[in-house]
């Protein structure tokens, strides 16, 4: 690694063309969430709000949100379905005008129908950022932990002054830590083994797969198309995109972008040095790797049972 950062000096202007777009694809990719969430707020018939597909703990439709925010918000909620079982998701979307939001709110739960097969504990923050509306809808089975007064409570005095300041992971992550008193307070079987654990988010390892196997390959194709410096700089922001998408940080982006280009670069240098193939980096790389969390997805537990229990609200 050090043998390939003093390899950088050499090659100051495919360096710095590298960083710049790296660095703009990677800034426009991080804007790019809520632009698409906007554009997918489709009407179903009657021309209400289409319920959206139960990808994530946490779907933020309007941009309110930043990526790091709702990772946070996500990681939390996952604990609390790992330690206490139920399922809480949290949907923002801009407006569910012609529709109240305590109705949309009814048949996004009888969609998802969040909470345990067996014990139905499943609840909804659903928050419409233009008409300055939330909703907790609670399941019936968690009716007796979060009863409808102590929903409203949580609104008016947590969520309501949150996000009157703008303070909207604030808000839910502070209405997440007293949701989950509530709920560990009410005696509900406990989670099974392994309960809550796949959840959205990234492996590191992942990338490293890519790094040593999918940029020679990408290199090698962009590069008998493109020409070697226009290769990488694809290279480069394919890897950017790819470290993007998996952790959700533009940092993260950046640098991966960067790497990607830097490796593909050192690749060329090294078969055009007479070692054949595709050659390595200059010095190559030491040992080590990359740890991280687990991957994976979302899915309803499929018994959550709605009958219209909680509270509405606005600020």
């Amino acid at each position: 690694m050090f043998t390939l950062l003093r390899w950088l000096p050499q090659r100051p202007l495919v360096t710095l063309a590298g960083l710049l777009l790296g660095l703009a694809f990677s800034l426009t990719l991080g804007w790019m969430p809520a632009a698409w969430a906007q554009a997918n707020t489709a009407t179903g018939p009657g021309g209400v709000l289409a319920v959206p597909a139960l990808s994530a703990r946490v779907i933020d439709q309007t941009g309110a949100l930043t990526p790091e925010q709702v990772r946070a918000l996500t990681d939390k909620l996952q604990a609390l379905e790992t330690q206490r079982g139920s399922q809480v998701v949290i949907l923002m979307v801009p407006t569910t005008q012609p529709e109240d939001i305590a109705a949309y709110a009814q048949r996004v739960g009888d969609t998802w129908k969040i909470g345990r097969r067996e014990v139905g504990d499943g609840l909804l923050v659903i928050v419409a950022l233009q008409d300055r509306r939330m909703r907790i809808e609670v399941a019936k089975t968690l009716e007796g932990a979060i009863p409808d007064l102590m929903a409203s409570r949580i609104i008016e005095r947590t969520l309501k002054p949150a996000f009157q300041a703008g303070a909207y992971a604030d808000g839910l992550s502070t209405a997440i830590d007293q949701i989950d008193k509530l709920i560990a307070g009410e005696g509900l079987p406990e989670p099974e083994a392994g309960q809550g654990e796949r959840t959205q988010g990234f492996d590191l390892n992942h990338l490293l797969v890519f790094g040593l196997m999918g940029v020679p390959v990408l290199f090698g194709v962009l590069s008998a198309i493109l020409g070697r410096k226009a290769g990488a700089l694809g290279t480069g922001l394919v890897g950017g995109g790819l470290a993007w998408w998996l952790t959700a940080s533009i940092f993260l982006g950046v640098v991966g972008a960067v790497l990607a280009i830097l490796f593909a670069l050192s690749i060329g240098t090294g078969g055009r040095g007479g070692r054949g193939g595709w050659g390595g980096p200059p010095g190559g790389f030491g040992g080590g790797g990359f740890g991280g969390g687990g991957g994976g997805g979302f899915s309803s537990g499929g018994g959550g049972n709605f009958g219209g229990g909680g509270a509405s609200g606005r600020w």
